[in-house]
């Protein structure tokens, strides 16, 4: 309740989350959310049903997040930087995924933009180099959707 409160006074969202009808928590909030899922099957074993429906929740608003902070293009998570092995393999998947370019290309993409997926993308689409493609991309506020639509001469 304390975070809450803190948050709200900060002037953050205060959202509180919680498993019973007319918790304090949810009063407190700016946004309540209650997911009432009623007794546990096991008594007194609230990681069951009641933890799962909240994690379920904190999952659907963290994809809302993803979704409205622009780190997504369809159902990819393209704000990725591929700093290791499994990343760089990813990051080829979601450039060619989108793109429909060849192994190579996309290759060149990614070594041109430093990894930036994003970036790649808008380099393989729109033929622009990588400076092009990260003033693209900034102009756009980092949503690869709105810099595709400024490449081509929307806006």
């Amino acid at each position: 309740m304390a975070a809450v409160r803190h948050a709200r006074a900060a002037g953050a969202l205060g959202v509180g989350l919680a498993g019973t009808a007319g918790s304090p928590l949810v009063a407190a909030a700016e946004l309540g959310i209650e997911v009432v899922t009623g007794p546990e099957v096991v008594a007194g074993s609230t990681r069951l049903k009641a933890g799962t429906a909240q994690k379920l929740v904190l999952n659907m608003l963290s994809t809302a997040v993803m979704v409205r902070l622009g780190k997504t293009y369809g159902n990819l998570m393209v704000d990725v930087r591929a700093g290791n092995a499994k990343l760089r393999d990813r990051a080829r998947r979601i450039v060619t995924d989108i793109t429909g370019a060849d192994e190579e290309t996309t290759r060149r993409a990614l070594a041109a933009t430093g990894g930036e997926v994003k970036d790649a993308v808008l380099v393989v689409l729109t033929g622009a180099d990588a400076p092009a493609a990260a003033r693209l991309l900034a102009a756009a506020g980092g949503r690869l959707r709105e810099a595709l639509e400024l490449a081509r001469g929307g806006r």
